[in-house]
């Protein structure tokens, strides 16, 4: 299986390239006031506003690292029924990709208090890789919030 790599900090993370309908470069967003933490805005994408979650932000507290290789990942997040919303990741270091099968991924032993969005880990000569689980980002009232229809009422 392929997946994208990037960092938080210096922990290795990946998606399942399979989620990811693009890699787009770092772009202004529009703040949204009174969004929850890691939730940096929207983006436009081909006219239409996409949510942008800071990765780094959502982990720890701080945001991504405005570098060259600070990237927006554009996922196919899961909606209720058979559709798909985007939503956009800002991560650091989106430069890599790698190939692992997804057998090679097990427990941390510590999931107890983790955020569900952080899954299972891979060794390799570098260390760790973590496999980040997108459908799992956002907290139902978040998602709920952020994915309102128009004219919706709060």
């Amino acid at each position: 299986m392929l997946f994208l790599m990037f960092r938080i900090g210096k922990d290795r993370y990946v998606l399942d390239v399979e989620q990811i309908e693009q890699v787009l470069p770092l772009m202004q967003a529009k703040a949204l006031p009174g969004a929850p933490p890691g939730v940096v805005g929207v983006i436009n994408y081909r006219g239409e506003p996409v949510p942008l979650i800071d990765l780094a932000a959502l982990a720890t507290g701080q945001p991504v690292a405005l570098v060259m290789s600070t990237r927006i990942i554009l996922v196919r997040y899961p909606a209720p029924g058979e559709g798909a919303h985007r939503l956009a990741l800002c991560a650091e270091r989106v430069i890599d990709t790698i190939q692992r099968d997804p057998g090679d991924f097990t427990a941390t032993g510590v999931e107890a208090g983790t955020p569900a969005w952080l899954g299972p880990v891979a060794a390799d000569a570098d260390g760790f890789v973590q496999w980040v689980r997108a459908p799992a980002l956002l907290s139902d009232d978040i998602r709920a919030a952020l994915f309102r229809p128009a004219g919706a009422e709060a």
